[in-house]
């Protein structure tokens, strides 16, 4: 007999299955895991001291850049964490606006996850689908805040604009005829809600051909089903939270068991695993999408029947809107201290959590009476999953690290911070 002797293998930190800068050190016996260690740190960038020398205002395009998926849902955090302290509302509008965007940028988080965990394990063509209707969403992101991925959309107080009439539209190339343009353009014709519900008409298919090519493949259950099994009460004691606390079968989603915004008055469920495998998983994050359709159909038509202010009336806190800024000094002052100096906040400290895509993200905040936060604390859902890595991966093969990367859904952005 061949004598099999441990060797250290170091998975990353350049390994393309990896999504960030992540170091694995693998201690192996031939192809099984005996023990993984994570090495985070790779991509720090220091967010949290950053925005302890900036004004409050300064620091929401921060929040886009960490978990760099779920851009709005991050800021929403850091938002209402500065509205606690400061004791302000958002008018009843902007609450809806913001919920509907968290569930586009839900769906944005997962679609981006089954794309990339499909390309890790094996199955290239939902890659494919699954950018084809992240695309739609990226236009409406970009309609209200001019970016695509960064949006900076979220205010203290409410939102920064209003939802626009209209959608761009494609323009004619010679690169597209006639008949083509006019397709691309069809659901274009109306305002943003009118294109938002056309998406929420035919996104629901789209799911049902990324289950056609998955759920019932072969391939695909051998790489996911009884890989990375965490039990209800090992996943609570982790800390886990998300589609990772739900796949093990716990019932635990913030906007449900501490509702924020306007989601005690939405009607959705709450998908739940019974396995806690890589496959259980997979379908809790595929229901949410179905979930999260419903939730942005029943905003879509609230948004519709009642028009409104989208942001709080306070010069103190809220920008004046650029035309009074061109004819009114006073007003002119405001924008001018607003931009340069922020606003000072109450003393004391606040921490809000909101329920992101791949978990509780929370934001907490120390405020000393200045206009800058003393302290910044961010709760990353992530690095708590990772912190499981050697668990969930231990007695495992070499490419089940792969699939357990996949299924975890990390995002170096929000780990390293």
């Amino acid at each position: 007999m061949a004598e099999i002797q441990n060797f250290t293998l170091n998975f990353g930190p350049q390994h393309p299955a990896a999504h960030g800068v992540l170091r694995l050190v693998l201690e192996m016996e031939g192809e099984v895991i005996k023990h993984a260690d994570p090495h985070v740190g790779l991509l720090h960038r220091a967010t949290e001291k950053l925005a302890e020398t900036k004004p409050y205002n300064h620091s929401i395009g921060y929040m886009d850049r960490l978990d760099y998926v779920s851009m709005m849902c991050n800021e929403h955090g850091y938002v209402l964490a500065i509205e606690k302290l400061l004791g302000v509302q958002p008018p009843l509008r902007a609450q809806y606006i913001r919920v509907m965007f968290d569930e586009m940028t839900r769906i944005l988080n997962h679609l981006l996850w089954l794309g990339a965990h499909g390309l890790d394990i094996g199955a290239m063509t939902v890659f494919l689908y699954c950018f084809r209707e992240r695309e739609v969403l990226m236009d409406c992101y970009e309609a209200v805040s001019g970016a695509r991925m960064h949006a900076t959309y979220y205010r203290p107080g409410g939102v920064a604009r209003d939802l626009p009439d209209s959608m761009p539209q494609y323009a004619p190339s010679r690169f597209r005829s006639e008949r083509e343009l006019r397709k691309l353009n069809q659901a274009r014709q109306g305002s943003m809600l009118d294109f938002i519900e056309h998406f929420t008409d035919y996104f629901p298919g789209a799911i049902d051909e990324y289950e056609t090519l998955l759920t019932d493949n072969r391939i695909w259950k051998q790489r996911t089903v009884g890989i990375a099994e965490v039990s209800p009460e090992r996943a609570v004691a982790l800390g886990f939270t998300g589609p990772m606390l739900r796949g093990s079968g716990v019932e635990w989603d913030l906007r449900r068991k501490q509702p924020y915004e306007v989601y005690d008055q939405l009607e959705f469920g709450i998908p739940v695993g019974t396995n806690g495998d890589c496959y259980d998983r997979y379908l809790v994050r595929i229901e949410e999408m179905r979930q999260s359709v419903k939730i942005i159909r029943q905003c879509v038509q609230w948004l519709r029947a009642n028009p409104g202010p989208v942001c709080i009336d306070d010069p103190k806190i809220v920008p004046p809107h650029r035309e009074v800024m061109k004819h009114d000094m006073e007003a002119m002052i405001h924008h001018f201290k607003l931009f340069t100096e922020g606003y000072c906040v109450p003393e004391g400290e606040a921490y809000a959590a909101v329920e992101a895509p791949k978990g509780e993200f929370g934001v907490y905040l120390v405020s000393d009476g200045a206009n800058k936060p003393y302290r910044v604390k961010i709760r990353a859902p992530g690095f708590a999953h990772l912190a499981a890595m050697n668990e969930m991966v231990e007695g495992h093969m070499l490419a089940d690290v792969v699939a357990v990367i996949g299924t975890q859904d990390i995002v170096f952005g929000e780990i390293d911070r």
